[in-house]
């Protein structure tokens, strides 16, 4: 398999540096590296939406989630993602026709506009940076654990975590954001055929589908019921859940941007329904592999399973097919983001001076870059529900963003974005312990981003108010 996985892994790396050498042809401005000239088809729209979207936590997390809590995962992901595309389609369309009249660059700069005050773009950037640097962390710490297991004896898992930034870095670096969304059509096609290959391998070993979930019911039948045994799906979660992964398009820079750059309307409604059916063919085989793991390895860790379902239970040149793929989504989704924070910092300096604005969003970039692998040292190895965390954390941001879309510039002033600052603490409190995760009977996020959502439609009716006075005022 190590043979294997070099000769894969060096032709995987040339291709991936090779895509980014051959897009340095053309222009070098701003736009063009970090907008990639504004112009994505649907076809590659779809591909590299998808490949930013679906992550390491689809690959590594989902099988695990599946295993642990049964099939209310399906509805916790499939469900929500299915939502997520409604969305695109008829949030996108307003969020397009007002972003690109203001000249986008990223999302903290276009708020700065919209609300008159750098107070707002500031909120916007460090929600995202708090949330994506952890998330950022996941798609690096999944995988270097995950190959370390495989190979214990080659390299430590800093080692790994190390190598797979450097990748990151050498080719998003070289070619900017047109480099990474070619890269990222190549990765979503790489992560599509070998989750479908393992998975259905791992249904076949269980006999078919309903012979394992026969299997199953006889042998733990609380994984067949929602909440699941650990009771993780209660309607508050999945309601949660569902809210999260629907503002994820409006709230993660990574996609946001991808909606601002598309050709057109027309473009952007075939990429959503694209992404819908990628969504559904991406995550349907983490079912099986989750299916076969609670029925073979109930009892290990989360890497232990998957080195064993992944890795060890299957023919050696799979396996390294697997590592690839695995590879493959952690870099499409972890370089999109890092790059999307260097596009965030850019939209909100005052510098005139593009070549300098570039040099510093790419010393941004390796930054950010740097304090993700550190840490991805850190952090647990429960992917899924840290994935979750972020979408929920940066979906506070959503009222703030929905009044910019939708509201007259200046709706909200200073006031919306220092109640945006609270409920983002709050919430980081929550998750540090030092303020309970519910009030009462609901979920702190769920109740944040209700009071977020209440807020902002009280100031956007109270301005309403005030602009149909002011003339007969005067």
């Amino acid at each position: 398999m190590l043979q294997a996985l070099i000769i894969v892994g060096t032709i995987y790396v040339i291709l991936l540096v090779g895509v980014s050498l051959w897009q340095r042809r053309g222009p070098t401005d701003s736009k063009s590296y970090l907008l990639a000239g504004g112009s994505l088809g649907s076809i590659l729209g779809l591909f590299t939406f998808a490949a930013t979207l679906f992550s390491t936590f689809t690959l590594l997390g989902m099988p695990d989630f599946f295993r642990v809590h049964g099939v209310g995962a399906w509805t916790f992901l499939a469900v929500s993602d299915m939502a997520l595309i409604f969305g695109v389609i008829w949030i996108g369309y307003h969020f397009r026709r007002v972003a690109l009249r203001e000249g986008y660059w990223g999302m903290a700069g276009f708020l700065n506009r919209r609300y008159g005050n750098r107070l707002a773009g500031g909120v916007a950037f460090f929600g995202v940076f708090v949330f994506l640097i952890p998330y950022v962390a996941i798609q690096i710490k999944g995988v270097s654990d995950f190959v370390a297991q495989a190979f214990p004896d080659l390299m430590p898992i800093w080692g790994w975590s190390v190598m797979l930034v450097a990748i990151m870095l050498l080719y998003s670096e070289l070619g900017g954001l047109k480099a990474i969304v070619y890269n990222d059509a190549m990765q979503g096609l790489v992560l599509l055929v070998v989750i479908w290959i393992v998975g259905l391998s791992c249904l076949s070993e269980v006999g078919g589908l309903e012979a394992g979930y026969a299997q199953l019911q006889e042998q733990d039948s609380a994984l067949l019921t929602v909440p699941g045994p650990r009771g993780l799906f209660t309607p508050q979660f999945l309601i949660g859940s569902a809210v999260a992964i629907l503002m994820i398009p409006f709230t993660q820079p990574q996609v946001s941007i991808r909606l601002a750059i598309m050709k057109d309307d027309r473009s952007m409604y075939r990429m959503a329904v694209g992404v819908g059916t990628f969504a559904i063919l991406v995550i349907l085989p983490t079912a099986f592999i989750g299916l076969y793991g609670s029925l073979r390895y109930p009892e290990l860790s989360a890497f232990e399973f998957l080195g064993q379902a992944l890795i060890r239970d299957q023919p050696a040149t799979l396996a390294a097919f697997v590592i690839i793929g695995l590879l493959a989504a952690a870099i499409s989704t972890a370089d999109s983001q890092i790059f999307a924070l260097g596009t965030e910092l850019r939209s909100i300096l005052t510098i005139e001076d593009d070549e300098r604005l570039l040099r510093i969003t790419k010393i941004g970039i390796g930054a950010f870059a740097l304090l993700a692998l550190g840490f991805s040292i850190v952090s647990s190895d429960q992917l899924a529900l840290l994935a979750r965390t972020s979408f929920a954390g940066t979906s506070l941001l959503a009222p703030l963003i929905f009044t910019a879309i939708f509201a007259s510039p200046g709706t909200g002033g200073r006031a919306l974005p220092l109640i945006t600052l609270a409920g983002i603490l709050l919430f980081i409190a929550s998750l540090l312990g030092w303020v309970p995760e519910t009030v009462g009977p609901l979920r702190l996020d769920l109740l944040l981003l209700l009071s977020l959502g209440i807020a902002a439609i009280i100031i956007v009716l109270l301005g309403r108010t005030g602009g149909e006075r002011e003339p007969a005022h005067s």
